[in-house]
C-alpha cells in the first residue's frame, strides 16, 4: 500500500515521483514497464537511434495512413526510466505563448505555466525572464556544431530568414542552434535530472520491468493497479491516488483497458464498462514531418562519430560529434502573419536519415526538412485487443485535413529553397531524398510519400474532454492522468519540456501546494532585459 502510485516513469513520471516524495510522510511508488536506464548508449547523445527499435523502446507503427499513401508511420517511444527523453533528440524547445492561452483551461496560461518551467530548468547561460537556474533539468547550448548543420542556418539567412539565438525567448520565429536537455554533454533525461537524485528516500519505491494492466475500480474509486512482471501478477495498491503517466499512447489504452473509454468499442471486446468516456483515445495530434536528403563528400558527417579522434574529443571535453543530439539546428517560419505563431518548423540533422531512421548511412549527408506546428489533423488510439500486453492501435490520419497537407507542400518548398543558397551548397551535392520538381503537385506528393513523425503525439485524454483542469479524469475518485495526453492542443515546439512543466504543477496541485505566481515574461522582457522573476 502507498500513498500514491505513479504508472509511467517517463518525462512527466520521473517528476510526479520525485516531487511527491520530497514529503517524507508520503509513500510514492513509480511503476516503469521497461528496465533501468542503465543502457550506455541512453546517455551518449549521438548513441541514442542506437535503441530504436531495441527492448528499450515500445516499437510502434500507425496503421496505414489513408492520406498519407497507405504508409505505417515508425512511433518510438521510450520504455526504460526516463521514458521517451531517455531516447529522444533533447531538443529544448516549450512552444509559444499563444499555445497555452488557447488551451482555455483555467491556470494553463502561458503566465501560469512559465513558473514551472523556470522552477525545473538549469539554463548554463543564467536566469532571465525566460529562463531559470538551479532546477534539476540540464538545458545547455548544443557542443558539437557540426559543419552542416551550421551551414543550414546561415543558408535560412541567406534566403531572407531572420535568426534567432533563443526559440524560448521573446520570439520564436527565425534559424539558429537549438538548446537541448544535456549536463556537461551528457544527456539529462528526466530520470537522470529528476529521479535518481531522489532514488536513495525511504518513501520512495521504484519498479522496473512490470508493465500495468489496468487500474482497479471499487465503487467508483481508483484502489490499485494489476500488472506483471514474468508472467507474474502483481497488485499495488493506493491510498490516496493513482496517477497515470504512460503517455499519449499508453495512458488512454491503460484506461480502456480498465473500462474508463468508449462504452461501444469496450463491449466489441468484452471489456466490462466503469465509465463511459467517448473522448478517450480521441483527439491523437502529432507534428507530421517530411525530410530532405543530400549526399556530399565531405567527411564531416556524424558517420565520423565513432573515430578515435572523436572519441578523444569526447573524452577530453565532452564536446564533438560524440555530443550531437541529432537534430542540432533549425527555425520557425512564420506562415500566416494573422496567426498567433509560427506554422512551420524546419530541423537539420547532420547525418543520412534513412528508411525512418532505421538503416544505417550509407554515406556522408545532411538532412532537412518541415513539420507542421499546429495541425488541423485529428487521430485516435483504440484497442485492438482485450490482451493488455498488446499493442494499441495508432491512426494518427495525417493530412486528413487538407490544410495540413497544404502547409507541408509549403514547407518542402522552403526546404528545397535554402538547399540551394551558398552556404549549404558544399553539403547538398546530390540529392537522394527530395521532390520530383518544386511543382505544387510534386510537393504534396513528396509530402505524402516521406511522411514522417517527429515524435510528438498529445491530446488522448485531453482537459476538458477526458480530465478536468486539475488532470482529475472526469467520473472517477483518485485518478489522475499527467502526461502530455492531457494538452487539449499540440504546442508549437517539443513536447518533451511541456511534459515536464504539466507534471511539476501537477505535483503541486496533488500536495496541496499554492500554485507558483503567474509570471509574464513578455512584459518584464520589455522593461528589462536582464530582468530576473521572483
Amino acid at each position: 500500500m502507498y500513498d500514491y502510485v505513479v504508472v509511467g516513469a517517463g518525462s512527466a513520471g520521473c517528476v510526479l515521483a520525485a516531487r511527491l516524495s520530497e514529503d517524507p510522510a508520503a509513500s510514492v511508488c513509480l511503476v516503469e514497464a521497461g528496465p533501468a536506464d542503465t543502457h550506455e548508449s541512453i546517455h551518449i547523445p549521438v548513441a541514442g537511434g542506437n535503441l530504436f527499435r531495441s527492448h528499450l523502446d515500445w516499437d510502434y507503427d500507425s496503421h496505414p495512413e489513408p492520406f498519407c499513401d497507405g504508409r505505417r508511420v515508425y512511433l518510438p517511444r521510450g520504455r526504460v526510466l526516463g521514458g521517451s527523453s531517455s531516447i529522444n533528440g533533447m531538443i529544448y524547445v516549450r512552444g509559444c505563448p499563444a499555445d497555452y492561452d488557447e488551451w482555455d483551461q483555467p491556470g494553463w496560461g502561458y503566465r501560469e505555466i512559465l513558473p514551472y518551467f523556470l522552477r525545473s530548468e538549469d539554463n548554463e547561460r543564467g536566469a532571465t525572464a525566460f529562463h531559470g537556474t538551479g532546477g534539476p533539468l540540464g538545458v545547455c547550448d548544443g557542443r558539437a556544431l557540426s559543419p552542416s548543420a551550421t551551414a543550414f542556418v546561415a543558408a535560412a539567412a541567406s534566403a531572407g530568414f531572420p535568426l534567432n539565438d533563443d526559440f524560448n525567448g521573446l520570439r520564436q520565429e527565425g534559424f539558429g542552434n537549438f538548446q537541448v536537455t544535456q549536463r556537461a554533454g551528457r544527456r539529462c533525461s528526466s530520470a537522470t535530472a529528476f529521479l535518481h537524485p531522489a532514488m536513495t528516500r525511504p518513501n520512495l519505491t521504484v519498479e522496473t520491468n512490470l508493465q500495468v494492466h489496468r487500474v482497479q475500480l471499487e465503487r467508483g474509486r481508483v484502489t490499485a493497479v494489476i500488472g506483471s512482471r514474468l508472467d507474474q501478477l502483481i497488485e499495488i495498491r493506493a491510498d490516496r491516488e493513482i496517477l497515470v503517466a504512460a503517455g499519449a499512447y499508453n495512458s488512454p489504452q491503460l484506461l480502456m483497458l480498465s473500462g474508463i473509454g468508449p462504452a461501444d468499442s469496450l463491449r466489441a471486446l468484452n471489456i466490462p464498462v466503469t465509465v463511459d468516456h467517448p473522448w478517450v483515445g480521441r483527439n491523437l495530434q502529432d507534428h507530421p514531418h517530411a525530410w530532405l536528403g543530400y549526399e556530399h563528400s565531405r567527411p564531416v558527417s556524424l558517420l565520423r562519430a565513432s573515430e578515435d579522434q572523436f572519441v578523444r574529443q569526447y573524452e577530453h571535453d565532452r564536446s564533438g560529434p560524440i555530443s550531437s543530439n541529432g537534430p542540432e539546428s533549425g527555425g520557425f517560419v512564420v506562415t500566416d502573419p494573422s496567426a498567433t505563431g509560427p506554422g512551420l518548423l524546419l530541423i537539420c540533422v547532420p547525418v543520412m536519415i534513412a528508411d525512418n531512421f532505421l538503416s544505417p548511412p550509407a554515406g556522408h549527408a545532411v538532412s532537412f526538412g518541415a513539420s507542421v506546428l499546429k495541425p488541423r489533423s485529428r487521430g485516435q488510439v483504440t484497442l485492438a485487443s482485450p490482451e493488455p500486453t498488446a499493442k494499441p492501435r495508432i491512426a494518427h490520419d495525417y493530412y486528413s485535413d487538407p490544410a495540413d497537407l497544404e502547409l507541408a507542400a509549403a514547407g518542402v518548398e522552403i526546404a528545397l529553397e535554402i538547399s540551394q543558397q551558398k552556404p549549404l551548397k558544399p553539403f547538398a551535392e546530390r540529392a537522394y531524398a527530395s521532390p520530383a520538381s518544386a511543382s505544387a503537385d510534386d510537393l504534396r506528393a513528396f509530402a505524402r510519400s516521406h511522411i514522417q513523425s517527429q515524435f510528438h503525439p498529445v491530446g488522448t485524454c485531453a482537459m476538458g474532454l477526458v480530465v478536468d483542469p486539475e488532470l482529475r479524469v472526469l467520473g472517477v475518485e483518485g485518478l489522475r492522468v499527467v502526461d502530455a495526453s492531457v494538452m487539449p492542443a499540440i504546442v508549437r515546439g517539443n513536447t518533451n519540456a511541456p511534459a515536464i512543466a504539466i507534471a511539476e504543477k501537477a505535483a503541486d496541485m496533488i500536495r496541496g501546494v499554492p500554485p507558483l505566481p503567474a509570471h509574464d515574461a513578455l512584459e518584464d522582457q520589455a522593461r528589462g532585459p536582464d530582468l530576473v522573476p521572483d
